[in-house]
C-alpha cells in the first residue's frame, strides 16, 4: 500500500511531466528552434541519469519512474529540435 508521502510523491510526478510534455509541444509547434540548448538537453539528460541511478540505490520508485519520464522528456525534445534545425537548414517549412 502507498504510504501518504509516495502519494504526494505522484501528484509532483504528474504535474512535473504535464508542465514538460506541455513545454515539448509548444517547442514543436514553434517554427524556429533557435532558442533551444543542445547544453541543456546534454545537462538534464546527464542528470536524470544519475538521479535514476541515485533513486534506485535508495530504493524510491517515485524517484526513479519520475526521474525516467524527466529523461524521457529530455530525449523527446532534443529529437524535435535536432529535427527543426535539420528543416530550417535544408529551407523547408515545418508541417
Amino acid at each position: 500500500m502507498e504510504q501518504p508521502a509516495d502519494l504526494l510523491g505522484w501528484a509532483a510526478t504528474v504535474v512535473l511531466i504535464a508542465t514538460l510534455a506541455r513545454q515539448i509541444y509548444k517547442q514543436h509547434r514553434e517554427a524556429s528552434a533557435e532558442g533551444v540548448s543542445t547544453w541543456l538537453f546534454v545537462g538534464q539528460m546527464t542528470a536524470s541519469i544519475l538521479f535514476i541511478i541515485y533513486s534506485a540505490l535508495l530504493g524510491s520508485t517515485v524517484f526513479v519512474v519520475t526521474n525516467s519520464l524527466i529523461l524521457l522528456t529530455a530525449i523527446v525534445g532534443q529529437i524535435l529540435a535536432v529535427r527543426r534545425r535539420r528543416e530550417q537548414s535544408n529551407g523547408s517549412d515545418p508541417p
